[in-house]
């Protein structure tokens, strides 16, 4: 189904707050003076990237297509709270040439609004692991696919392998295994999780794990439909939330992601509710530790326990960008498959091109997910913005009251619907 644009583009930029944006003269001004690469001038390249804790890694690939491209510049441009700037810059038509973006509710609305380039077809596709496309435009609910999947993430549990020896605890694979887990450390005066709910947004890691295993994502498809309600459906889902606060730390609100990162390096708790992008800055803390992944145990029925894995960086060219052909020379670097493999070494992330693969030991874990396909997408990623639900999470776990909680996903989501 092909999408529309209009309406969608229109509402972007009345949430943008830029009533004066309609002036077409500053568009792409990142770029109007970038130079034109056949007549031997420098042409200037904006990549925008959201993900702050990969910057330094793009930096050193950007650096290397420099140096082999003399007449190319390509500039990173990594903001605070990225997404909404990249929203405004939407709204003011003035987007980057090449854009690295999640497959958020961002990316699908921008993509609606028909902003970014069509790859549908792109030889470059035919080098994407197929789940990842289909990921794309399932978000999209378009054949249209608007960005080429890069590296994908994987979100589950880590743990402390030494600590679990010690206790005697085998990995779990079922939810009753994990709460008894969990039990045997509190029970030794240890946190079996350390929750970081200061940062509302990691409040969505259980959550993202929890509702694919026991519903499915298509059940956003329903709720568009009217056909089911977070009340009658989410229930075990939120008790299950509310659970894993009783083997956390006291001051679970007042503990941030970076707090939680140091103290799972230091051994304060035996597991982290977290995905594989926080595993670089737990190593800087403690280079020694022996820390190791497994899917989140989410129901009593391991077949159906999933790891959540979904497109983490996807790279895209602006529709209005005035040096395509520079961007997609850039675009087709960063997918090379050492490039990819260079990254994801990095950044502990795992590859969306085929033959590049994620070796790391401490993931293995994952690894029969991956090969058996066990996978889900983030729940979150259908769930629209304007909902903030990670702040509804944060306020139900302080709460809570798992009635209030189910009522306000009902009336926040039809709110949200009722505008569109």
């Amino acid at each position: 189904m092909k999408k529309t644009m209009k309406p969608v583009t229109v509402s972007l930029l009345a949430m943008s707050l830029l009533s004066a944006c309609g002036n077409n003269s500053g568009s792409n001004a990142a770029t109007d003076d970038g130079g034109n690469a056949a007549a031997g001038e420098k042409v200037k390249i904006e990549f925008f990237q959201n993900k702050t804790e990969a910057k330094a890694t793009f930096d050193k690939l950007v650096a290397q297509f420099n140096a082999a491209n003399p007449n190319i510049v390509v500039s990173q441009i990594n903001p605070p709270d990225a997404e909404t700037v990249l929203k405004t810059r939407a709204a003011k038509q003035d987007l980057p040439d090449v854009i690295g973006l999640g497959a958020t509710d961002t990316y699908k609305t921008l993509s609606a609004s028909g902003l970014f380039e069509d790859f549908t077809g792109d030889p470059l596709v035919s080098s994407i692991q197929p789940a990842y496309v289909k990921m794309l435009n399932d978000l999209t609910g378009s054949s249209e696919l608007n960005g080429i999947p890069f590296s994908a993430n994987a979100s589950g549990v880590i743990y402390n392998k030494a600590m679990f020896k010690e206790a005697g605890v085998a990995v779990p694979t079922t939810w009753d295994e994990f709460i008894a887990a969990a039990q045997k450390f509190k029970d030794s005066g240890k946190y079996a999780f350390y929750l970081t709910l200061k940062d509302s947004w990691t409040s969505l890691t259980p959550f993202n794990s929890l509702e694919p295993s026991i519903l499915g994502t298509d059940y956003f498809k329903k709720r568009t439909e009217g056909s089911v309600t977070f009340k009658d459906s989410f229930r075990e889902i939120a008790e299950k939330q509310l659970k894993l606060t009783e083997f956390a730390q006291k001051d679970i609100f007042g503990k941030g992601y970076n707090d939680g990162n140091t103290a799972f390096a230091k051994g304060e708790s035996a597991m982290y509710l977290q995905g594989v992008w926080a595993i670089p800055e737990i190593m800087k803390a403690n280079p020694s530790l022996e820390l190791g992944v497994f899917p989140f145990p989410a129901t009593n029925d391991p077949a159906k326990n999933k790891v959540i894995s979904g497109v983490d960086t996807l790279l895209t060219i602006s529709k209005d960008s005035k040096h395509k052909e520079e961007a997609k020379k850039f675009v087709e670097f960063l997918l090379q498959p050492q490039n990819v493999t260079a990254y994801i070494t990095e950044q502990k992330a795992f590859p969306a091109v085929k033959g590049v693969t994620q070796d790391d030991p401490a993931m293995d874990g994952f690894k029969e997910a991956f090969t058996s396909g066990k996978l889900a997408d983030f729940a979150d990623h259908y769930i629209p913005g304007a909902m903030k639900v990670d702040t509804i999470i944060q306020s139900f776990l302080n709460s809570k009251d798992i009635d209030a909680y189910l009522k306000q996903l009902d009336t926040e989501w039809d709110k949200v619907a009722n505008r569109k």
